[in-house]
C-alpha cells in the first residue's frame, strides 16, 4: 500500500498531531514524518481549517491558531477550497453513501478532485468509499 504520492489529510489526524496531549499525537507525528521523507504531496480542505480552528477560537487560544497556520505553511499543505465541481462530487458521494455526513462527503470530494491516492482519517466508516484508499491513524502501522 505504499503506492501513493498524494495524500488527503482529514481533520482528526491534524487535531491529533497539533494537540500534543492526544494519545495519537506520536503516531500522527510518525505518519507525517513518513510523508515528509517520501516527499508526499499533502492536501486538506478549507473544511479542515474551519473544523480545527473552532476550538482554539472558542477558547481564545491564539497560540493554537498560530500553531495551526504555521503547520500549514511549513508543511506546504495545499488547501482545497470548495467550488462547484467539489460540491457536485460531494452530492454524488452523499447520494451513494447515505450515512456519510455532509462534511465527510466534501472532504472525500476534495480528495477525489485533487487526485489523491490516500485519505488519512480516523473515521472507519469512510473505508467503504472505494475510490480512494482510506486509512485510519490507528491502522497506519498495519497498513503501510
Amino acid at each position: 500500500m505504499r503506492d501513493f504520492n498524494k495524500v488527503f489529510l482529514d481533520t482528526a489526524p491534524l487535531i491529533y498531531f497539533l494537540d500534543k496531549e492526544s494519545p495519537l499525537c506520536s503516531n500522527t507525528a510518525r505518519i507525517f514524518s513518513f510523508f515528509s521523507l517520501n516527499k508526499c504531496e499533502i492536501i486538506t480542505s478549507s473544511i479542515t481549517c474551519m473544523e480545527y480552528l473552532v476550538y482554539p477560537y472558542r477558547n481564545r487560544d491564539v497560540k493554537a491558531v498560530n500553531a495551526f497556520w504555521r503547520f500549514v505553511k511549513e508543511s506546504n499543505l495545499d488547501i482545497c477550497n470548495i467550488n462547484e465541481a467539489i460540491a457536485e462530487e460531494a452530492a454524488k458521494i452523499r447520494a451513494r453513501y447515505r450515512s456519510f455526513k455532509a462534511f465527510d462527503s466534501i472532504q472525500l470530494a476534495c480528495a477525489v478532485q485533487g487526485q489523491c491516492e490516500l485519505f488519512l482519517t480516523n473515521d472507519k466508516q469512510l473505508r467503504q468509499f472505494p475510490d480512494i484508499s482510506c486509512v485510519t491513524v490507528e491502522e497506519w502501522s498495519n497498513e503501510v
